[in-house]
């Protein structure tokens, strides 16, 4: 029985060398050397080469470049937003800063509208105070007020002068829209034609800006 199972086993030992690939037996020996592993082993160690680092470095050099240009490109849009907000805020001071002068010089406008019509009144006044305090007349109290409503009228426009406050004087200059307001047309005798023949309201300026026209008649042609 044992000798039948050794002759059974020695005819599968031979065919068992010839199926496997590679593989040698040695008859009388318990030991197979296997060539597919060692192939396997040598095969590993002549495998292919690692790639070069040169790409590697190329690429990153590269993508750095890259981000330079980048970087450089905001630099000059962040440069440029930079120089636009500051003038901005030099021309927000500067239109500031008018603001506030003109508040200073022209706060008192409207003061000023109403205080030439005093002005108006009190010229009138001593217009009339003239006209009756005339060198024939002999009332002393009429020529003092007279003379007391011209020196009040004096230092008022005095005071005027000092703030800034001017009245106009357009008589025989040219017609200003921006000054002068035409109430009527009077024929140009001795004046040519387009300006100012008379006025009958005094016009102001405070700092050079009209605060109220001059109502004036404007010389035209005679019409024959």
């Amino acid at each position: 029985m044992a000798a039948r199972s050794l002759r059974r086993l020695g005819a599968l030992l031979p065919a068992a060398g010839k199926a496997g690939t590679g593989s040698l037996y040695c008859r009388g020996s318990p030991c197979a050397f296997s060539t597919a592993a060692q192939q396997r082993s040598t095969g590993d160690e002549c495998g292919p080469e690692e790639p070069s680092e040169e790409p590697k470095l190329a690429l990153s050099d590269c993508a750095l470049e890259h981000k330079a240009i980048k970087l450089e490109e905001q630099v000059r849009d962040l440069t440029e937003r930079y120089r636009k907000a500051l003038a901005d805020s030099e021309n927000v001071r500067r239109r500031t800063q008018k603001f506030v002068e003109d508040a200073k010089l022209f706060g008192i406008q409207s003061f000023c509208r109403d205080l030439v019509e005093v002005a108006d009144i009190l010229e009138k006044t001593a217009e009339s105070a003239a006209g009756h305090a005339g060198p024939s007349d002999p009332n002393p109290a009429l020529k003092k007020i007279y003379e007391g409503l011209s020196l009040l009228e004096a230092k008022l426009q005095s005071v005027f002068a000092k703030h800034g406050l001017q009245k106009m004087n357009p008589v025989g200059g040219r017609y200003d829209p921006y000054d002068h307001e035409i109430i009527c047309h009077v024929p140009a005798e001795g004046l040519q034609p387009g300006t100012v023949a008379l006025v009958t309201q005094d016009g102001y300026k405070l700092h050079g800006r009209t605060i109220r026209h001059a109502l004036v008649g404007v010389a035209v042609e005679a019409q024959e």
